[in-house]
């Protein structure tokens, strides 16, 4: 028996390092070989550095960062997909991976062949294949597309299927990458409820992400990649509190840098706001973008944090890409688990804009009045659409653009929020006393 297993540990990274070999060109690598490796033609890209961690079984484990941090690799690593440059990596127990989109299948075989080969993979009979796969063709929903060459299939209907297997392989260990994010809003929180299932039945979790609430909502534990090294290891609301403060210092160090500037023209507007501090996710047809959004107080500065019983104004600039006949512009806000709690947009309070062309601009303020809130983190995501309230099409939403802390009310908060209530007591009524019984002496 391994000390991972010995201590209680799914997964251990030792001073875990991984380099890749880049060539200038192809006949750079064809040089080296013909040479014997006596000379080097290619330079070493160091994908992770030095990177240590522990999974105790049955906890969710978080690894945030940007793009090219570093996450996806470590994945590989643990799943055995990839081999370290340097230092040890220790997996204990069955792994199932929701990697890359189709990683692991097939795309000249069908959902069928590509469902009952992972099971082969992983060391599941067929007979216990075929007690499982009506489940997994249930969750992942394809329909008659199961029997038909995964070559065929959407992106989304790979993540719906490489999903459903990846939950319905009593996995030990699932490992999730950032393929959930190609996924439809039905599916995805489908499979949220999923994981939260599994996190419940005591799976050990690895889960990729850059949606920060799924993470807080998740993780017992994060880990911050920033170009392959560690830059945080804790507890996750921590972790997740300075990769949000590192990301917000960078999108300001870049605006300040204005190397795009927007005022093109001196007919656009001086309030039009600049810069999107995050994106979690982002989608729509494009025939319209959000530019920028910004929290502010009543006298225009940015807000740091939010404050109960007080009025924000929540600045959404958007451009158009395309002729726009009933813009719509709007946002969504949501506590820290993720969840909707409030939204509101320029239709549904009767603010209706003028058509938009391609290229225009336009800046709309919404004033907030904030009731005092459960002291924790809100984030607002920007949208805008065409259309009316009943039916529209998406141009461009970002999932989770300014998360922003709620600060603790003078007053405690019992449950989200406190509602806004007048009371009347009564008058007292006074419970009739017994007569005092009389009493003779004799």
């Amino acid at each position: 028996m391994s000390a991972a297993a010995e201590s209680g540990l799914a997964v251990e990274f030792s001073h875990v390092s991984k380099s890749y070999s880049i060539y200038a060109a192809p006949r750079d690598r064809l040089k080296e070989l013909a040479l014997l490796n006596r000379r080097s033609f290619h330079t070493d890209f160091w994908a992770l550095r030095d990177v240590s961690f522990d999974v105790r079984r049955g906890e969710t484990f978080c690894v945030l960062g940007e793009n090219g941090s570093g996450k996806s690799t470590l994945l590989q690593i643990c799943a055995g997909i990839l081999q370290p440059t340097s230092g040890t990596a220790v997996a204990q127990g069955r792994v199932a991976a929701l990697l890359e989109l189709g990683s692991g299948f097939n795309p000249e075989f069908s959902g069928r062949d590509n469902v009952y080969l992972n099971g082969s993979i992983l060391g599941l009979s067929a007979k216990e294949m075929d007690r499982r796969f009506p489940e997994i063709a249930a969750f992942a929903e394809i329909g008659d597309f199961i029997d038909q060459p995964v070559k065929t299939y959407s992106s989304g209907m790979v993540v719906r299927l490489a999903f459903a297997v990846s939950i319905h392989l009593d996995p030990e260990i699932l490992l999730v990458d950032e393929a959930l994010a190609v996924g439809d809003v039905y599916f995805r929180q489908r499979c949220m409820r999923k994981i939260h299932e599994l996190r419940s039945n005591g799976i050990t979790i690895l889960f990729v992400s850059h949606s920060t609430s799924d993470v807080k909502a998740l993780g017992d534990r994060a880990l911050w990649l920033d170009k392959g090294c560690v830059k945080a290891l804790g507890r996750t609301d921590l972790v997740v509190a300075q990769y949000l403060a590192a990301m917000s210092a960078k999108d300001m160090a870049y605006q300040a840098r204005d190397l795009h500037p927007i005022r093109s023209t001196p007919s656009i507007a001086e309030d039009v706001v600049e810069g999107i501090p995050n994106i979690d996710h982002r989608f729509g047809d494009g025939k319209a973008e959000i530019i920028g959004i910004a929290v502010l107080d009543t006298d225009g500065s940015r807000v740091a944090a939010l404050e109960p019983n007080s009025t924000i104004v929540v600045r959404i600039s958007v451009r158009a890409k395309a002729t726009l006949d009933r813009p719509i512009v709007g946002f969504m806000f949501r506590n820290h688990l993720g969840v909707d709690f409030a939204g509101t947009n320029t239709a549904r309070e009767r603010a209706d804009l003028e058509p938009m062309f391609d290229r225009d601009i336009a800046t709309v303020d919404f004033y907030v009045d904030l009731p005092p809130l459960y002291a924790s983190s809100f984030s607002f995501s920007p949208a805008i659409a065409n259309g009316s309230l009943e039916q529209y099409s998406i141009c461009d939403w970002i999932d989770n653009a300014v998360v922003l802390q709620m600060q603790k009310s003078d007053q405690p908060i019992y449950g989200q929020f406190h509602l806004p209530c007048r009371v009347q007591v009564n008058r007292k009524i006074e419970a009739a006393k017994p007569a005092r019984e009389e009493t003779a002496v004799r």
